[in-house]
C-alpha cells in the first residue's frame, strides 16, 4: 500500500518539565515568543509553546497537572527532558491506518485533541527505539 499521507514538517519538540515558569526563563531570555499557557485536560498537562519569530520552529514545555499524567510518569522514570518529537501530517487518519497496517504500535486507538486545536496520536516508543513521536494535524474548522 503506498503512503496516503505526507509529513509536512517537524512541528515541535516537547520537553517535560516540573515547573513551566522556571523552565521558561531561559527560552524567554533567548528571545523566543511564548504562546498562552493551556491546560489539556485529556492529557492531564499544562502546555506553553515557544517559537522563533517566524513561527517555524517550536519548543513545547509540558508540566503535569496530576500524578496520573503521562508527563508525571515520564519525569519520575527519566527526569526532565525531551519527551517527544511532533511531526505534522496532512492526514492523521490515513497515517494511523497505514502505520497500524505496518504493525506500528500507536499509543491511542482513536485520535485525540491536543494543544493548538490539533488532532494528535503518538507512535509508541516500542515501535521506534525509545523515541516517542507525536503525529499531529491542524483540526479543520467546523
Amino acid at each position: 500500500m503506498p503512503e496516503t499521507f505526507n509529513i509536512l514538517k517537524i512541528e515541535h519538540i516537547g520537553v517535560a518539565v516540573n515547573d513551566l515558569q522556571k523552565a521558561s526563563m531561559l527560552l524567554k531570555l533567548l528571545g523566543l515568543n511564548a504562546s498562552k499557557t493551556k491546560n489539556i485536560d485529556s492529557e492531564n498537562v499544562k502546555v506553553v509553546k515557544y517559537s522563533t519569530s517566524n513561527n517555524n520552529h517550536k519548543i513545547e514545555l509540558l508540566e503535569a497537572t496530576s500524578l496520573s499524567s503521562p508527563i508525571s510518569t515520564f519525569i519520575k522514570k527519566r527526569g526532565e527532558g525531551v519527551h517527544h518529537i511532533a511531526l505534522e501530517v496532512d492526514n492523521i487518519e490515513n497515517a494511523m491506518k497505514y502505520l497500524t497496517e505496518k504493525n506500528i504500535k500507536l499509543v491511542y486507538e482513536h485520535i485525540r485533541l491536543g494543544a493548538d486545536n490539533k488532532l494528535i496520536n503518538f507512535i509508541h516508543p516500542d515501535s521506534c527505539p525509545g523515541i516517542l513521536i507525536e503525529l499531529c494535524q491542524q483540526k479543520k474548522r467546523d
